[in-house]
């Protein structure tokens, strides 16, 4: 079995279309041959059968039709039908003969033995009792066929109705046997021609099938060959555009990286540069503003007062500018796990604001990327700055989990809200614009939760891993 069926596979679709195809055909060619044949032979026999039971009326009938009144066959009438089997051409055809009666009672017989015995009435003789010519090749079986056994081994056998002249009424069935030399000659002739026409329209069939199913075959295998070139193009394009892909991927993490080094260089330079010298400014004001009493402007105004207002501005100016410094620079993220990463940038904002954060973490990593976690501080740190803007610091809440190789981040208030349908692509709102580019630029999703009066909630979800060499560290 396994042997067939491994046959089977290694033949192509329409190889075993053609194999199924030809036992079926074949099958069916034995199948109808045989039928064709049983009904050649039926025919044949009946024909046969026919002829002789017309020919053996014409000589039988008058003989017997004394049994139509109740009266036996006499001697006369036996040696009649003597002379009819054996002197008249009717027993070149037929070797044996019975006359039954309707009781299965033999009445006549060419085997003197039989006349007068009873026998159990046959389906045959039944039939033809009830008015109806009965033939069929019989292996004379049957304990009245003891003669026809020894000198033959298969006999046509037929059964004709006997009517009373005048009427219906069946009065004896006539039984006789013929040889079957020339029905089988016959027959065999007749079969050999049915089985030549049989298996030439079977094989006329399968040709004209067979050119079918392979120029179909043909038509689809060319198909298939077009459909892999196709499929082979397609997957080398796929795969030169994974690599882009990669590459760009790579190419915006490490702008990323490469944008938070220049921050940084930025607020060192804020740091060291415009903070010192407003700082060192306000500490010579000071000085001045001790020695101002009594001093008037050409305009009548107090000098100490104009002083004070200089150093109240330059003293906003420094704070402002060292908050910018301190907002532009990260701390050495790269030596942080990822829960430290949070809580630096939550306490942060706390410290600079004087407001309260709420947080939870669930299930983080012990680490994550580098530019998973610039971008998580920055977009924590973005929607913290927001909502105290915006809201006051009212209802802060940071939610960060891990789940399926990725992080959810979660910043909401309870602020006044907005419309957040076109927010997020609004020129105005910059920096929600911002955080949805850092979170699209690693493969991530972003999206702005808000209604008037029903707060705010900032949603992303970015990957936690990502190929080998994307991004630089600081």
């Amino acid at each position: 079995m396994k042997r067939v069926r491994g046959f089977l596979q290694q033949l192509s679709l329409a190889q075993q279309f053609m194999l199924a195809s030809l036992i079926v055909l074949a099958a069916s060619m034995l199948g109808l041959g045989s039928w064709v044949g049983q009904q050649i032979e039926r025919g044949v026999i009946n024909r046969t059968s026919g002829q002789t039971a017309l020919y053996v009326d014409s000589f039988i009938d008058p003989a017997v039709q004394e049994l139509g009144q109740g009266i036996s066959l006499n001697t006369g009438r036996v040696e009649l039908l003597n002379r009819l089997v054996q002197q008249t051409p009717l027993g070149e055809h037929i070797v044996a003969f019975k006359v039954w009666d309707t009781n299965g009672r033999i009445l006549y017989s060419n085997n003197p033995a039989l006349i007068g015995q009873v026998y159990p009435i046959k389906v045959e003789l039944a039939q033809a009792i009830q008015g109806e010519v009965v033939s069929d090749i019989t292996d004379l079986a049957a304990a009245e066929n003891l003669l026809e056994r020894e000198r033959y081994s298969r006999l046509l056998e037929t059964y004709s109705p006997v009517q009373q002249n005048g009427t219906n009424k069946v009065i004896a069935v006539v039984e006789f046997y013929q040889t079957v030399d020339a029905l089988d000659n016959e027959v065999g002739k007749a079969r050999i021609s049915s089985w030549l026409v049989v298996g030439g329209a079977t094989l006329i069939v399968y040709v004209t099938l067979a050119g079918i199913v392979r120029r179909g075959s043909n038509t689809i295998e060319q198909q298939r060959t077009e459909l892999r070139r196709q499929v082979e193009r397609l997957t080398e394009l796929l795969a030169q555009n994974k690599e882009l892909h990669e590459r760009v991927s790579r190419a915006t993490a490490g702008a990323t990286s490469l944008n938070e080094r220049f921050l940084r260089r930025i607020s060192a330079e804020l740091h060291d540069g415009p903070t010192q010298d407003l700082g060192l400014a306000l500490l010579r004001l000071d000085q001045v503003i001790e020695h101002s009493e009594g001093c008037h402007l050409t305009n009548g105004r107090n000098c100490r007062e104009e002083l004070e207002t200089v150093e109240r501005s330059m003293r906003t100016a420094l704070q402002e500018t060292r908050a910018i410094s301190s907002g532009l620079g990260l701390p050495d993220l790269d030596r942080l796990t990822l829960a430290e990463t949070l809580t630096r940038v939550v306490n942060v904002h706390q410290r600079r604001t004087s407001t309260l954060v709420a947080t939870s973490f669930g299930n983080l990593p012990e680490q994550a990327p580098l530019p998973v976690k610039i971008t998580v501080y920055r977009i924590i740190q973005e929607a913290l700055s927001n909502a105290f803007r915006h809201a006051s610091g009212l209802g802060q809440a940071v939610h960060v989990a891990a789940a399926d190789d990725r992080i959810l981040i979660e910043v909401s208030d309870q602020g006044p809200g907005f419309h957040s349908e076109t927010a997020v692509d609004d020129v105005e709102h910059l920096g929600l614009v911002g955080m949805r580019e850092r979170v699209e630029s690693l493969g991530g999703g972003f999206k702005i939760e808000s209604e008037l009066g029903q707060g705010t909630k900032v949603v992303a979800w970015l990957p936690l891993s990502m190929k080998e060499g994307t991004g630089h560290n600081d």
